[in-house]
């Protein structure tokens, strides 16, 4: 069948939803493929003027050539069909039931997946899905709340470039729908104005050049309205440029600062440790009010290089010497009797009795002999520290000690009387 505006009609119009019946037309429209620009003009009048039904096969239609367009590396449907296929989704979306709206989303989604449409031509698609949930009183959102077509490559964007997302979206839709209507436009005025075909009649001429201004019309109002939003996004662009441009003086201005900083704590640093390998690790500040004979400055009227730190004073480790002393005087020449017998508290009558052999040993500084085994020594006091001691039977013990010779010879008199009288007579004086 030959390419006519009347063969693209009937094929439309005998499609169904089946899939050979899809395939089959997709096939020979890809076969005129030289004609996809007038061939997506009359799909997109066939999506306006059919019924609700049909507009989902149509929508199926497009999705065929367009995947088997982007498989074989023809690019002639996908060029024809980027300017009309944001229109014809949402002219197909809306008044849908929630079937219908269900399939035409997944395959918005398989369109993003497979990335057949450039960017902004399948943001302008999801947009206008997008506008037409939010007009109705239920939309519909994704799982999470988040958008429909929020794909592994969709993450949210900036804070600062969040005004300017509608800005791209508005310059997106209003590109779709000023290409159509530029290319509608420029084709009928060539055709009208081919000098290969024969002028036709003046009131068929007039007729023709009044539907030619009005697509001449209806261009300049889309290419008008791209132009004020393409200004509205450049706008935008600016106003984020020129806070950024602020913000870049700021920091050069904060990495100028820093960079000072740096070198001066550096420097400082060097300083330091200059110090510390000469011996003076903290540095000596001169008192300016006292100068020196040659006019340096001084401390305590001496140059800070010959001042040196007091020592630090210490506690001493070693105990002071007592002053009472343990250690029994062994000269007794000075001992008097009286003094002891006169003291207060001093018991008297029951001074303690000594043997001879104790006075011979203070006064000659020999060790004392070893205490004896006997029993009859041994026997303990009755009384306590003020009582009666037992008499110690000398004569018995030390037999012939001191024979012949004065035991008290060297004691004073009062003393050697008083050891006499405490002994029983047992030592006596040798005259």
């Amino acid at each position: 069948m030959a390419y006519t505006d009347d063969a693209v009609k009937a094929k439309l119009s005998s499609l169904n939803e089946t899939q050979e019946s899809i395939v089959s037309v997709a096939q020979w429209i890809m076969f005129h493929r030289r004609h996809a620009d007038r061939t997506c003009a009359i799909w997109l009048e066939r999506m306006r003027e059919t019924t609700v039904n049909k507009r989902l096969t149509l929508i199926y239609l497009a999705n065929e050539v367009v995947q088997q367009s982007k498989a074989r590396r023809k690019d002639d449907f996908l060029v024809a069909f980027s300017p009309v296929i944001a229109e014809a989704t949402a002219t197909a979306y809306k008044g849908a039931t929630n079937d219908v709206q269900d399939k035409i989303r997944r395959t918005v989604e398989v369109w993003n997946q497979r990335r057949i449409f450039d960017k902004p031509i399948q943001e302008a698609v999801e947009a206008r899905i997008t506008e037409l949930d939010k007009s109705r009183s239920g939309k519909k959102t994704g799982l999470l709340g988040g958008s429909l077509f929020s794909g592994a490559s969709g993450s949210s964007a900036p804070t600062e470039l969040q005004p300017l997302i509608p800005l791209q979206l508005a310059v997106s839709k209003a590109s779709v729908t000023s290409q159509p209507a530029t290319t509608s436009a420029n084709a009928e005025f060539e055709r009208l104005h081919d000098p290969q075909k024969p002028t036709p009649t003046p009131p068929v001429h007039a007729a023709r050049l009044s539907a030619l201004l009005k697509s001449l019309s209806s261009a300049e109002s889309a290419v008008a309205e791209s132009i004020r939003t393409r200004q509205d996004l450049v706008h935008g662009l600016e106003k984020l440029l020129e806070t950024n441009r602020t913000a870049l003086e700021s920091d050069k201005a904060q990495l100028t600062s820093i960079q000072e900083r740096r070198e001066s704590t550096e420097k400082k640093r060097r300083e330091v440790e200059d110090a510390i390998m000469r011996g003076a690790s903290t540095p000596y500040t001169p008192d300016p009010a006292t100068k020196g004979e040659n006019g340096q400055n001084t401390i305590n009227g001496r140059t800070p290089s010959s001042v040196e730190p007091e020592r630090p004073k210490v506690e001493e480790l070693t105990p002071p010497p007592t002053t009472d002393s343990f250690t029994p005087p062994t000269d007794l020449s000075n001992f008097r009797s009286e003094e002891v017998l006169s003291t207060p508290g001093y018991p008297s009558a029951q001074f303690p009795s000594e043997p001879s052999y104790l006075a011979t040993s203070l006064q000659s500084n020999s060790p004392l002999p070893p205490p004896s085994t006997d029993p009859r020594y041994n026997t303990p006091s009755s009384g306590g520290g003020g009582g009666p001691a037992k008499k110690r039977k000398l004569d018995v013990e030390f037999e012939g000690f001191g024979a012949g010779e004065d035991a008290m010879a060297g004691l004073d008199e009062d003393v050697a009387e008083l050891l006499r009288a405490e002994s029983g007579g047992a030592i006596q004086h040798p005259h």
